[in-house]
Formats: structure tokens, C-alpha cells, sequence
């Protein structure tokens, strides 16, 4: 039986190539050509010509920034280093001055409500201490009194704190129902967003461009050539290359996101701080009062360079506003393009093409054009 397997085997073995050889090879596959109609051409009469859409502009490109950050148009607003506006001041201890309805409001409660509270209290505790020190010592007072419940004054002490908190409490929650209001739909929306580390904005409003801002630093800092900060751009440390531009007097609506990690979007003098947080969308309204240019900074830590995200916002009036979006690329809201002039009387305008169909994917091939007979 072993013998017979054995010999089963050889035969396969030797004839093995003889099949092979005798199989015919695999056909290449035939290319599968499709004969297409040839194109009908249209005689010169029939073709119509097509005018040019009038509304069709090109886009609008950004126009090429100089060193000092100035557009067409448009030239960055020296701060007001006299009067301090929007910046901090030397031996300053009071809240910088306000420039939106919210931080006058906030500023007012500080200054003629909680103050002034502070004050009294403060003082009236000082006197009793002072009153109990003196009348109430061992030689002035050898005998204690006995007297462990007045009345009068439990009611007082109950009352007199419940009346002062009461009285913080109305401003304070009017104040944080302000600062929370929704913006109106007419507002201008600002995208802020924090990088390691320097802020960059968007306007999703005027064609979506944004505008990197970078801490300008001091002219022994940088290598011939680059621009360094002057005292038209800001003060030390708080200067950037290119600002946050907005309009004056007109209802914004500031959003906040991070890139990397947390930042905060902070100005003083405009009353606003917002987190930005990675991932997340904040949003807070306000309403620049006056013209002019505010600093502010990164107020959450956020790595190694935190210090180094200064905020400048340069409040515009809204025609000067309109010119810088009009120089950085972007368009304003509501902007009709220029209607198409019209012809003048007599003259024939020719008709515009229609559109061609979409041409339909079929399965079916046309019949190939029939040679011409000899």
C-alpha cells in the first residue's frame, strides 16, 4: 500500500509541469473603449455674448501691513499718557477710571456704598474697643457687672447686620444681572483667543479674518531691524504689535476660547474679565463709552510666559472702525454690492447665456460617428 502511494505521488510529480506548460496564459483584459458623439459646434450666430456679471468683485485682500502696525487708512491711536486712560497709575489705590456703563457702576458702589461702610464699621469698632479698654479695666471697674441678657441690644446687633447686607446685596446682584445681560443681536462680535502666549481675534462679523497680537518688546531686546516698542504704542510690558480694534460706543460682544491651556481676558478699565478655557465658548457684553486705547493683560496662569500677553483694545469711532476692517480684508455687515449700471438708450444689450444643465451620468454610450464615405 505504502509502495502504491509512493508511486501515486511521483506521477503527479512529473507531470506537474507538463500541465503547467500546456494551460494557456490568462488573456489580458480587454480595454473597454467607449466611442463618444462627436461635439456639435455651434455656427457664430448662434452663439450669444455672455456680459460679465457687474456684481462680481474679487476678493478683498488685506492690505500690506507697515512696521508701525498702520493701514490704509487707518493709523494706530497714541495713548493718553496724561490723563492715564486705560492704563495704570503710579501710586494709584483706587480702581483705574471707568469707561463702560457696568465699571461706572461698579466703581460708584465701591466708592459711595461699600466704602463708606467699611468705614463706619470700622470706626465704630475701634471706638468700642477703646470704650471697653478705658472704662472697663480692673482699676476703672473693680466690680464686673452681672448682666448677661440685654434685650435692646441682641435686637440691635441682630438687625443692624441683617439691614447693612441688605443694603450691599440690591446693587451688587443689579450689578452682576448687568454685566451678564445678553448682548443685542446688533452687536459686534470679537472672538478672543489665548495661545502660549499671545492672543489672537477674530471677527466673524467682517468676513472672519483674524489679527495676531504679540508683546512688542524694548529696542535693546530684538535684533536690527524688528520693531521694538515706543511710546506710541504703550506703556512697558503692556504694548502690542497689533491691537484689538473695536468701535466705540456701539454694543460688543466678546468671546473667549483657548488654544492650548487657560487664559483670562482681562482690561480694568473697561470692567471686564472672562476665562477663556480650552474647547469652551465664554461671552460677555459691553459698551466702550469713549474713543481711546485700554490695556490689560492675561489674568490666569497659564505657563511660563504668562506675563508676557499684554491686551491693548483700541476703541474707534465706527466710520474710522469701518476703514480699518475695509483696510484688513473684511467687509462690513450689511455692505450691497453696487448694482450693475444700467445701459444707455438705444443700445442693445444682449441677452445672458442660460446656464448649461448639469450634465446626467448615463450608462448608454452613443453610436460612434459613421467615416465618410469614399
Amino acid at each position: 500500500m505504502n509502495m502504491l502511494k509512493k508511486l501515486l505521488v511521483l506521477l503527479v510529480v512529473l507531470t506537474a509541469p507538463s500541465l503547467a506548460m500546456a494551460q494557456p496564459a490568462n488573456p489580458a483584459p480587454t480595454p473597454v473603449t467607449k466611442e463618444v458623439a462627436a461635439p456639435v459646434v455651434a455656427t457664430p450666430a448662434a452663439v450669444a455674448p455672455v456680459a460679465p456679471a457687474a456684481d462680481a468683485a474679487a476678493p478683498t485682500e488685506a492690505a500690506q501691513k507697515s512696521s508701525d502696525g498702520s493701514l490704509p487708512g487707518y493709523t494706530p491711536m497714541r495713548p493718553n499718557y496724561e490723563d492715564s486712560v486705560g492704563m495704570p497709575k503710579p501710586k494709584e489705590i483706587d480702581f483705574q477710571e471707568q469707561f463702560t456703563e457696568n465699571g461706572q457702576y461698579a466703581k460708584w458702589i465701591n466708592n459711595a456704598i461699600l466704602l463708606p461702610i467699611i468705614t463706619i464699621i470700622s470706626l465704630f469698632v475701634l471706638g468700642l474697643l477703646l470704650w471697653v479698654i478705658v472704662r472697663f479695666n480692673r482699676r476703672a471697674n473693680p466690680v464686673p457687672s452681672k448682666t448677661t441678657h440685654n434685650t435692646f441690644i441682641e435686637v440691635v446687633w441682630t438687625l443692624l447686620p441683617v439691614l447693612i447686607l441688605l443694603g450691599i446685596a440690591y446693587p451688587s446682584l443689579d450689578l452682576l444681572a448687568k454685566q451678564f445681560k445678553p448682548a443685542p443681536a446688533d452687536a459686534v462680535t470679537i472672538k478672543a483667543t489665548g495661545y502660549q502666549w499671545y492672543w489672537g481675534y477674530t471677527y466673524p462679523d467682517h468676513g472672519g479674518f483674524e489679527v495676531v497680537s504679540n508683546m512688542l518688546k524694548e529696542e535693546g531686546d530684538v535684533a536690527k531691524g524688528e520693531r521694538f516698542r515706543t511710546e506710541n504704542d504703550g506703556p512697558k510690558l503692556m504694548a502690542a504689535d497689533y491691537r484689538m480694534v473695536v468701535p466705540a460706543g456701539v454694543p460688543l460682544r466678546i468671546q473667549t476660547t483657548a488654544a492650548d491651556v487657560i487664559h483670562a481676558f482681562a482690561v480694568p478699565s473697561l470692567w471686564f474679565k472672562l476665562d477663556a478655557v480650552p474647547g469652551r465658548l465664554n461671552e460677555k457684553s459691553l459698551t466702550i463709552t469713549k474713543p481711546g486705547v485700554y490695556f490689560g493683560q492675561c489674568s490666569e496662569l497659564c505657563g511660563a510666559r504668562h506675563a508676557f500677553m499684554p491686551i491693548v483694545v483700541e476703541a474707534l469711532p465706527p466710520a474710522q472702525f469701518a476703514a480699518w476692517v475695509k483696510a484688513q480684508g473684511g467687509t462690513m455687515p450689511g455692505t450691497t454690492k453696487p448694482a450693475p449700471a444700467a445701459a444707455p438708450a438705444g443700445e442693445n444689450v444682449p441677452a445672458p447665456a442660460a446656464p448649461a444643465a448639469a450634465a446626467t451620468p448615463i450608462d448608454t454610450v452613443a453610436a460612434p460617428v459613421a467615416a465618410p464615405t469614399k
